[in-house]
């Protein structure tokens, strides 16, 4: 009697790598790694070479990604952290406002508010709006230098989004904002984007 083979059933196809620009819009919309897995984990040693090897920040975020929460590879969630931290330093946005998120809410590392602003910082002022709305939240809970409101009122001022529950965290951000700033301040943030 033959073994049943599912496999066999499907045609099995190689995947091609990713291109920097396809693996940064995935991370950007968090599905990085839910790609690995329906790829069948079939790129572990490619992302693994671009990350280690060719120091790629988009793929040193993917392989810590994957190390930190054991997709496709053993999980090792302090050399996850490490990896995310090697794209972190090459300026790698999405790897800025994970770990500064990490370090807001504690997870995999220790909670951290006032580290979580500078990493967040660095990610608002590349212009990337999640960082930039998560730097708000800390700045109003308390966290970072009222020398920094200004700027982030600015950077959310000047945001533009078409998804409504964006849209409504960017009010709420600046309405907590200028509860914090002087009226002169909100009015000078009230400039364009480029001036």
């Amino acid at each position: 009697m033959p073994l049943y083979n599912a496999w066999a059933e499907e045609e099995i196809v190689a995947v091609q790598i990713y291109s920097q620009d396809e693996l940064i819009e995935l991370i950007n919309a968090n599905k990085h790694l839910a790609r690995v897995a329906a790829d069948r984990c079939q790129l572990v040693q490619d992302i693994e070479a671009r990350a280690e090897t060719l120091k790629v920040p988009a793929y040193q975020f993917l392989w810590g990604d994957m190390l930190a929460w054991g997709v496709c590879v053993d999980k090792d969630a302090e050399r996850g952290v490490e990896f995310m931290q090697l794209a972190a330093e090459q300026g790698l946005p999405a790897g800025l406002e994970q770990l500064g998120r990490y370090y807001a809410q504690g997870k995999l590392v220790q909670q951290d508010k006032e580290r979580a602003v500078v990493f967040l910082r660095e990610a608002s002022g590349q212009g990337y709006l999640k960082a930039q709305i998560e730097l708000a939240e800390l700045f109003i809970d308390g966290f970072g230098s009222p020398y920094d409101y200004e700027e982030a009122y600015h950077w959310l001022y000047n945001a533009v989004t078409a998804d409504k529950t964006t849209h409504k965290q960017i009010s709420n951000c600046l309405l907590g904002l200028e509860k914090l700033m002087h009226p002169k301040a909100v009015r000078k943030a009230k400039r364009p984007l480029n001036s």
